[in-house]
């Protein structure tokens, strides 16, 4: 890539020099030498990037997967949703506008009278008497006709004075749901978390069993130039060589299902913080030094900063604000109802009115069905508190687990400590006694596998303490 660039930086020096460089700054090395340095840099910078941005930590993993993952992208528009939820109710406390508007055109006039439609002689007779004086005088028609053609239009404004207490109680509702989202999401980063630091720690410890293999082969690569010296003086059998080439492969194929599972992990981890994989991708390795432990004291879980524990009350909470909206349904409604009218719907001439009233309803035989859904939301509430407690303890076993699955690594990391320091002396002594020639190549061979065992029950043990150590801080709601 260095030289790739070199190659490139030249060319392009010398096409610029010929084209936009004076013969004066040609003459110039120093300026030419700066140039040359600054082309070199232009492409070199995007490599140096490149390579910087392959190597990721945990900081960053997390920091990506907080803008990237999808679930928790999720979990933040279901707290946008439940936002416009109580933007919805909260419009409740608001006049309710209605605009409505008519216009009609009829072939014949909806309404026709005339003198000669009177049913009774008598009266058919005087109207037509006074017709017959006043016609000539008047332009009084015989005939009426109404309702040939109209418009109008209306506004009606009504606002609830008192609704039993359901739009109080709505938006009651409604933050407890902003909450409980809010909580939701808490939760789903703290699993998200988890689960990332996981897939991550899994990398790191099959990258040290990378290494730990990789040494293995460079031991076996030293004891099979000696063997092969021996076997050229004779002092060993072909059995010998062949026995180290065994141990070889073996190595060569944990080596290749590391390389897989290693694989395979990274791409788990790139899904979880949403990036795309590639084979260049580096984790920094975080097992380096063995995390203290968490210094706490443990609290009832009625006292627990769990989310989990808020969401249990909020579930309380809400079936009570249910039953309060059922029985607001059977209590008296009152509003404040304003209509104003403008149009020429029945009579030539357009008019206006306006009208405003007091409107009262009272349901009376709406008690009989709403006292058995105030049951049933009794019986609901009395559920959410049995499954809260229940839930109570339940979380407090989990805390209890997580708590003793963090101690038994720790100890059982100290053991395997203490394991690993025999194994190393007795590798030792075998490959001492082997040179010495009182050791077979089987007894090192076989104290060099209890050394790679001992060596990955380390890695082992270690990513389970760290794993467990975030999952109970991760539980009592603990920044480390």
């Amino acid at each position: 890539m260095l030289t790739t660039n070199i190659i490139i930086c030249y060319i392009v020096t010398t096409f610029l020099n010929h084209l936009i460089i004076s013969k004066e700054m040609k003459n110039n090395i120093l300026f030419r030498s700066l140039f040359c340095v600054c082309i070199l840099l232009f492409f070199q910078l995007p490599a140096m990037v490149s390579a910087q941005a392959q190597t990721l930590t945990l900081d960053s993993c997390l920091s990506l997967a907080k803008r990237n993952n999808v679930e928790i992208r999720t979990s933040q528009m279901e707290i946008e949703r439940s936002q416009e939820v109580k933007r919805q109710v909260f419009t409740k406390y608001f006049p309710q506008l209605n605009l409505a508007g008519i216009g009609y055109y009829s072939a014949e006039p909806l309404i026709h009278f005339s003198i000669e439609d009177i049913q009774s002689n008598d009266m058919r007779d005087l109207l037509q008497s006074l017709y017959d004086l006043v016609s000539e005088e008047s332009d009084v028609k015989k005939e009426v006709s109404l309702m040939k053609k109209g418009a109008s239009g209306s506004i009606v404004a009504a606002q609830p004075i008192y609704a039993g207490g359901r739009i109080i109680t709505g938006n009651k509702l409604a933050n407890l749901g902003i909450e409980a989202a809010e909580l939701q999401a808490e939760m789903k980063l703290r699993d998200i978390v988890e689960n990332i630091e996981s897939s991550y720690y899994l990398v790191a410890g099959l990258q040290q069993k990378v290494a730990t293999v990789t040494a293995a082969l460079a031991l076996i690569d030293s004891l099979d130039r000696t063997v092969q010296a021996a076997l050229t003086n004779g002092l060993v059998t072909r059995a010998d060589a062949l026995q180290l080439q065994l141990k070889r492969n073996e190595m060569l194929a944990n080596q290749q299902q590391l390389a897989s599972g290693i694989r395979l992990s990274k791409r788990l981890l790139c899904c979880q913080i949403g990036i795309d994989y590639s084979d260049d991708l580096v984790f920094a390795d975080p097992l380096l030094d063995m995390p203290p432990m968490p210094d706490f004291s443990y609290c009832a879980v009625g006292d627990s900063l769990r989310p989990e524990t808020r969401l249990l009350q909020l579930s309380v909470e809400a079936e009570k604000l249910q039953r309060r909206l059922t029985l607001g349904e059977a209590l008296p409604q009152l509003a404040l109802v304003a209509s104003a009218y403008y149009g020429n719907v029945i009579k030539n001439d357009p008019s206006a009115n306006a009208v405003a009233l007091l409107s009262l309803s009272i349901p009376l035989t709406g008690w009989w069905e709403t006292s058995h859904k105030l049951r049933q939301h009794d019986i609901r509430i009395a559920e959410a508190r049995m499954r809260q407690e229940y839930l109570n303890h339940m979380m407090s076993l989990e805390e209890e687990k997580a708590y003793s699955d963090m101690i038994d690594a720790a100890m059982l990391m100290k053991s395997d400590s203490a394991a690993l320091e025999i194994a190393q002396e007795n590798y030792r002594l075998a490959s001492l006694n082997y040179e010495a020639g009182v050791a077979t190549l089987s007894e090192v061979l076989q104290a060099h596998a209890l050394l790679l065992q001992a060596q990955n029950a380390i890695t082992d043990r270690h990513t389970t303490y760290v794993v467990a150590r975030r999952r109970l801080l991760d539980l009592r709601n603990i920044s480390q």
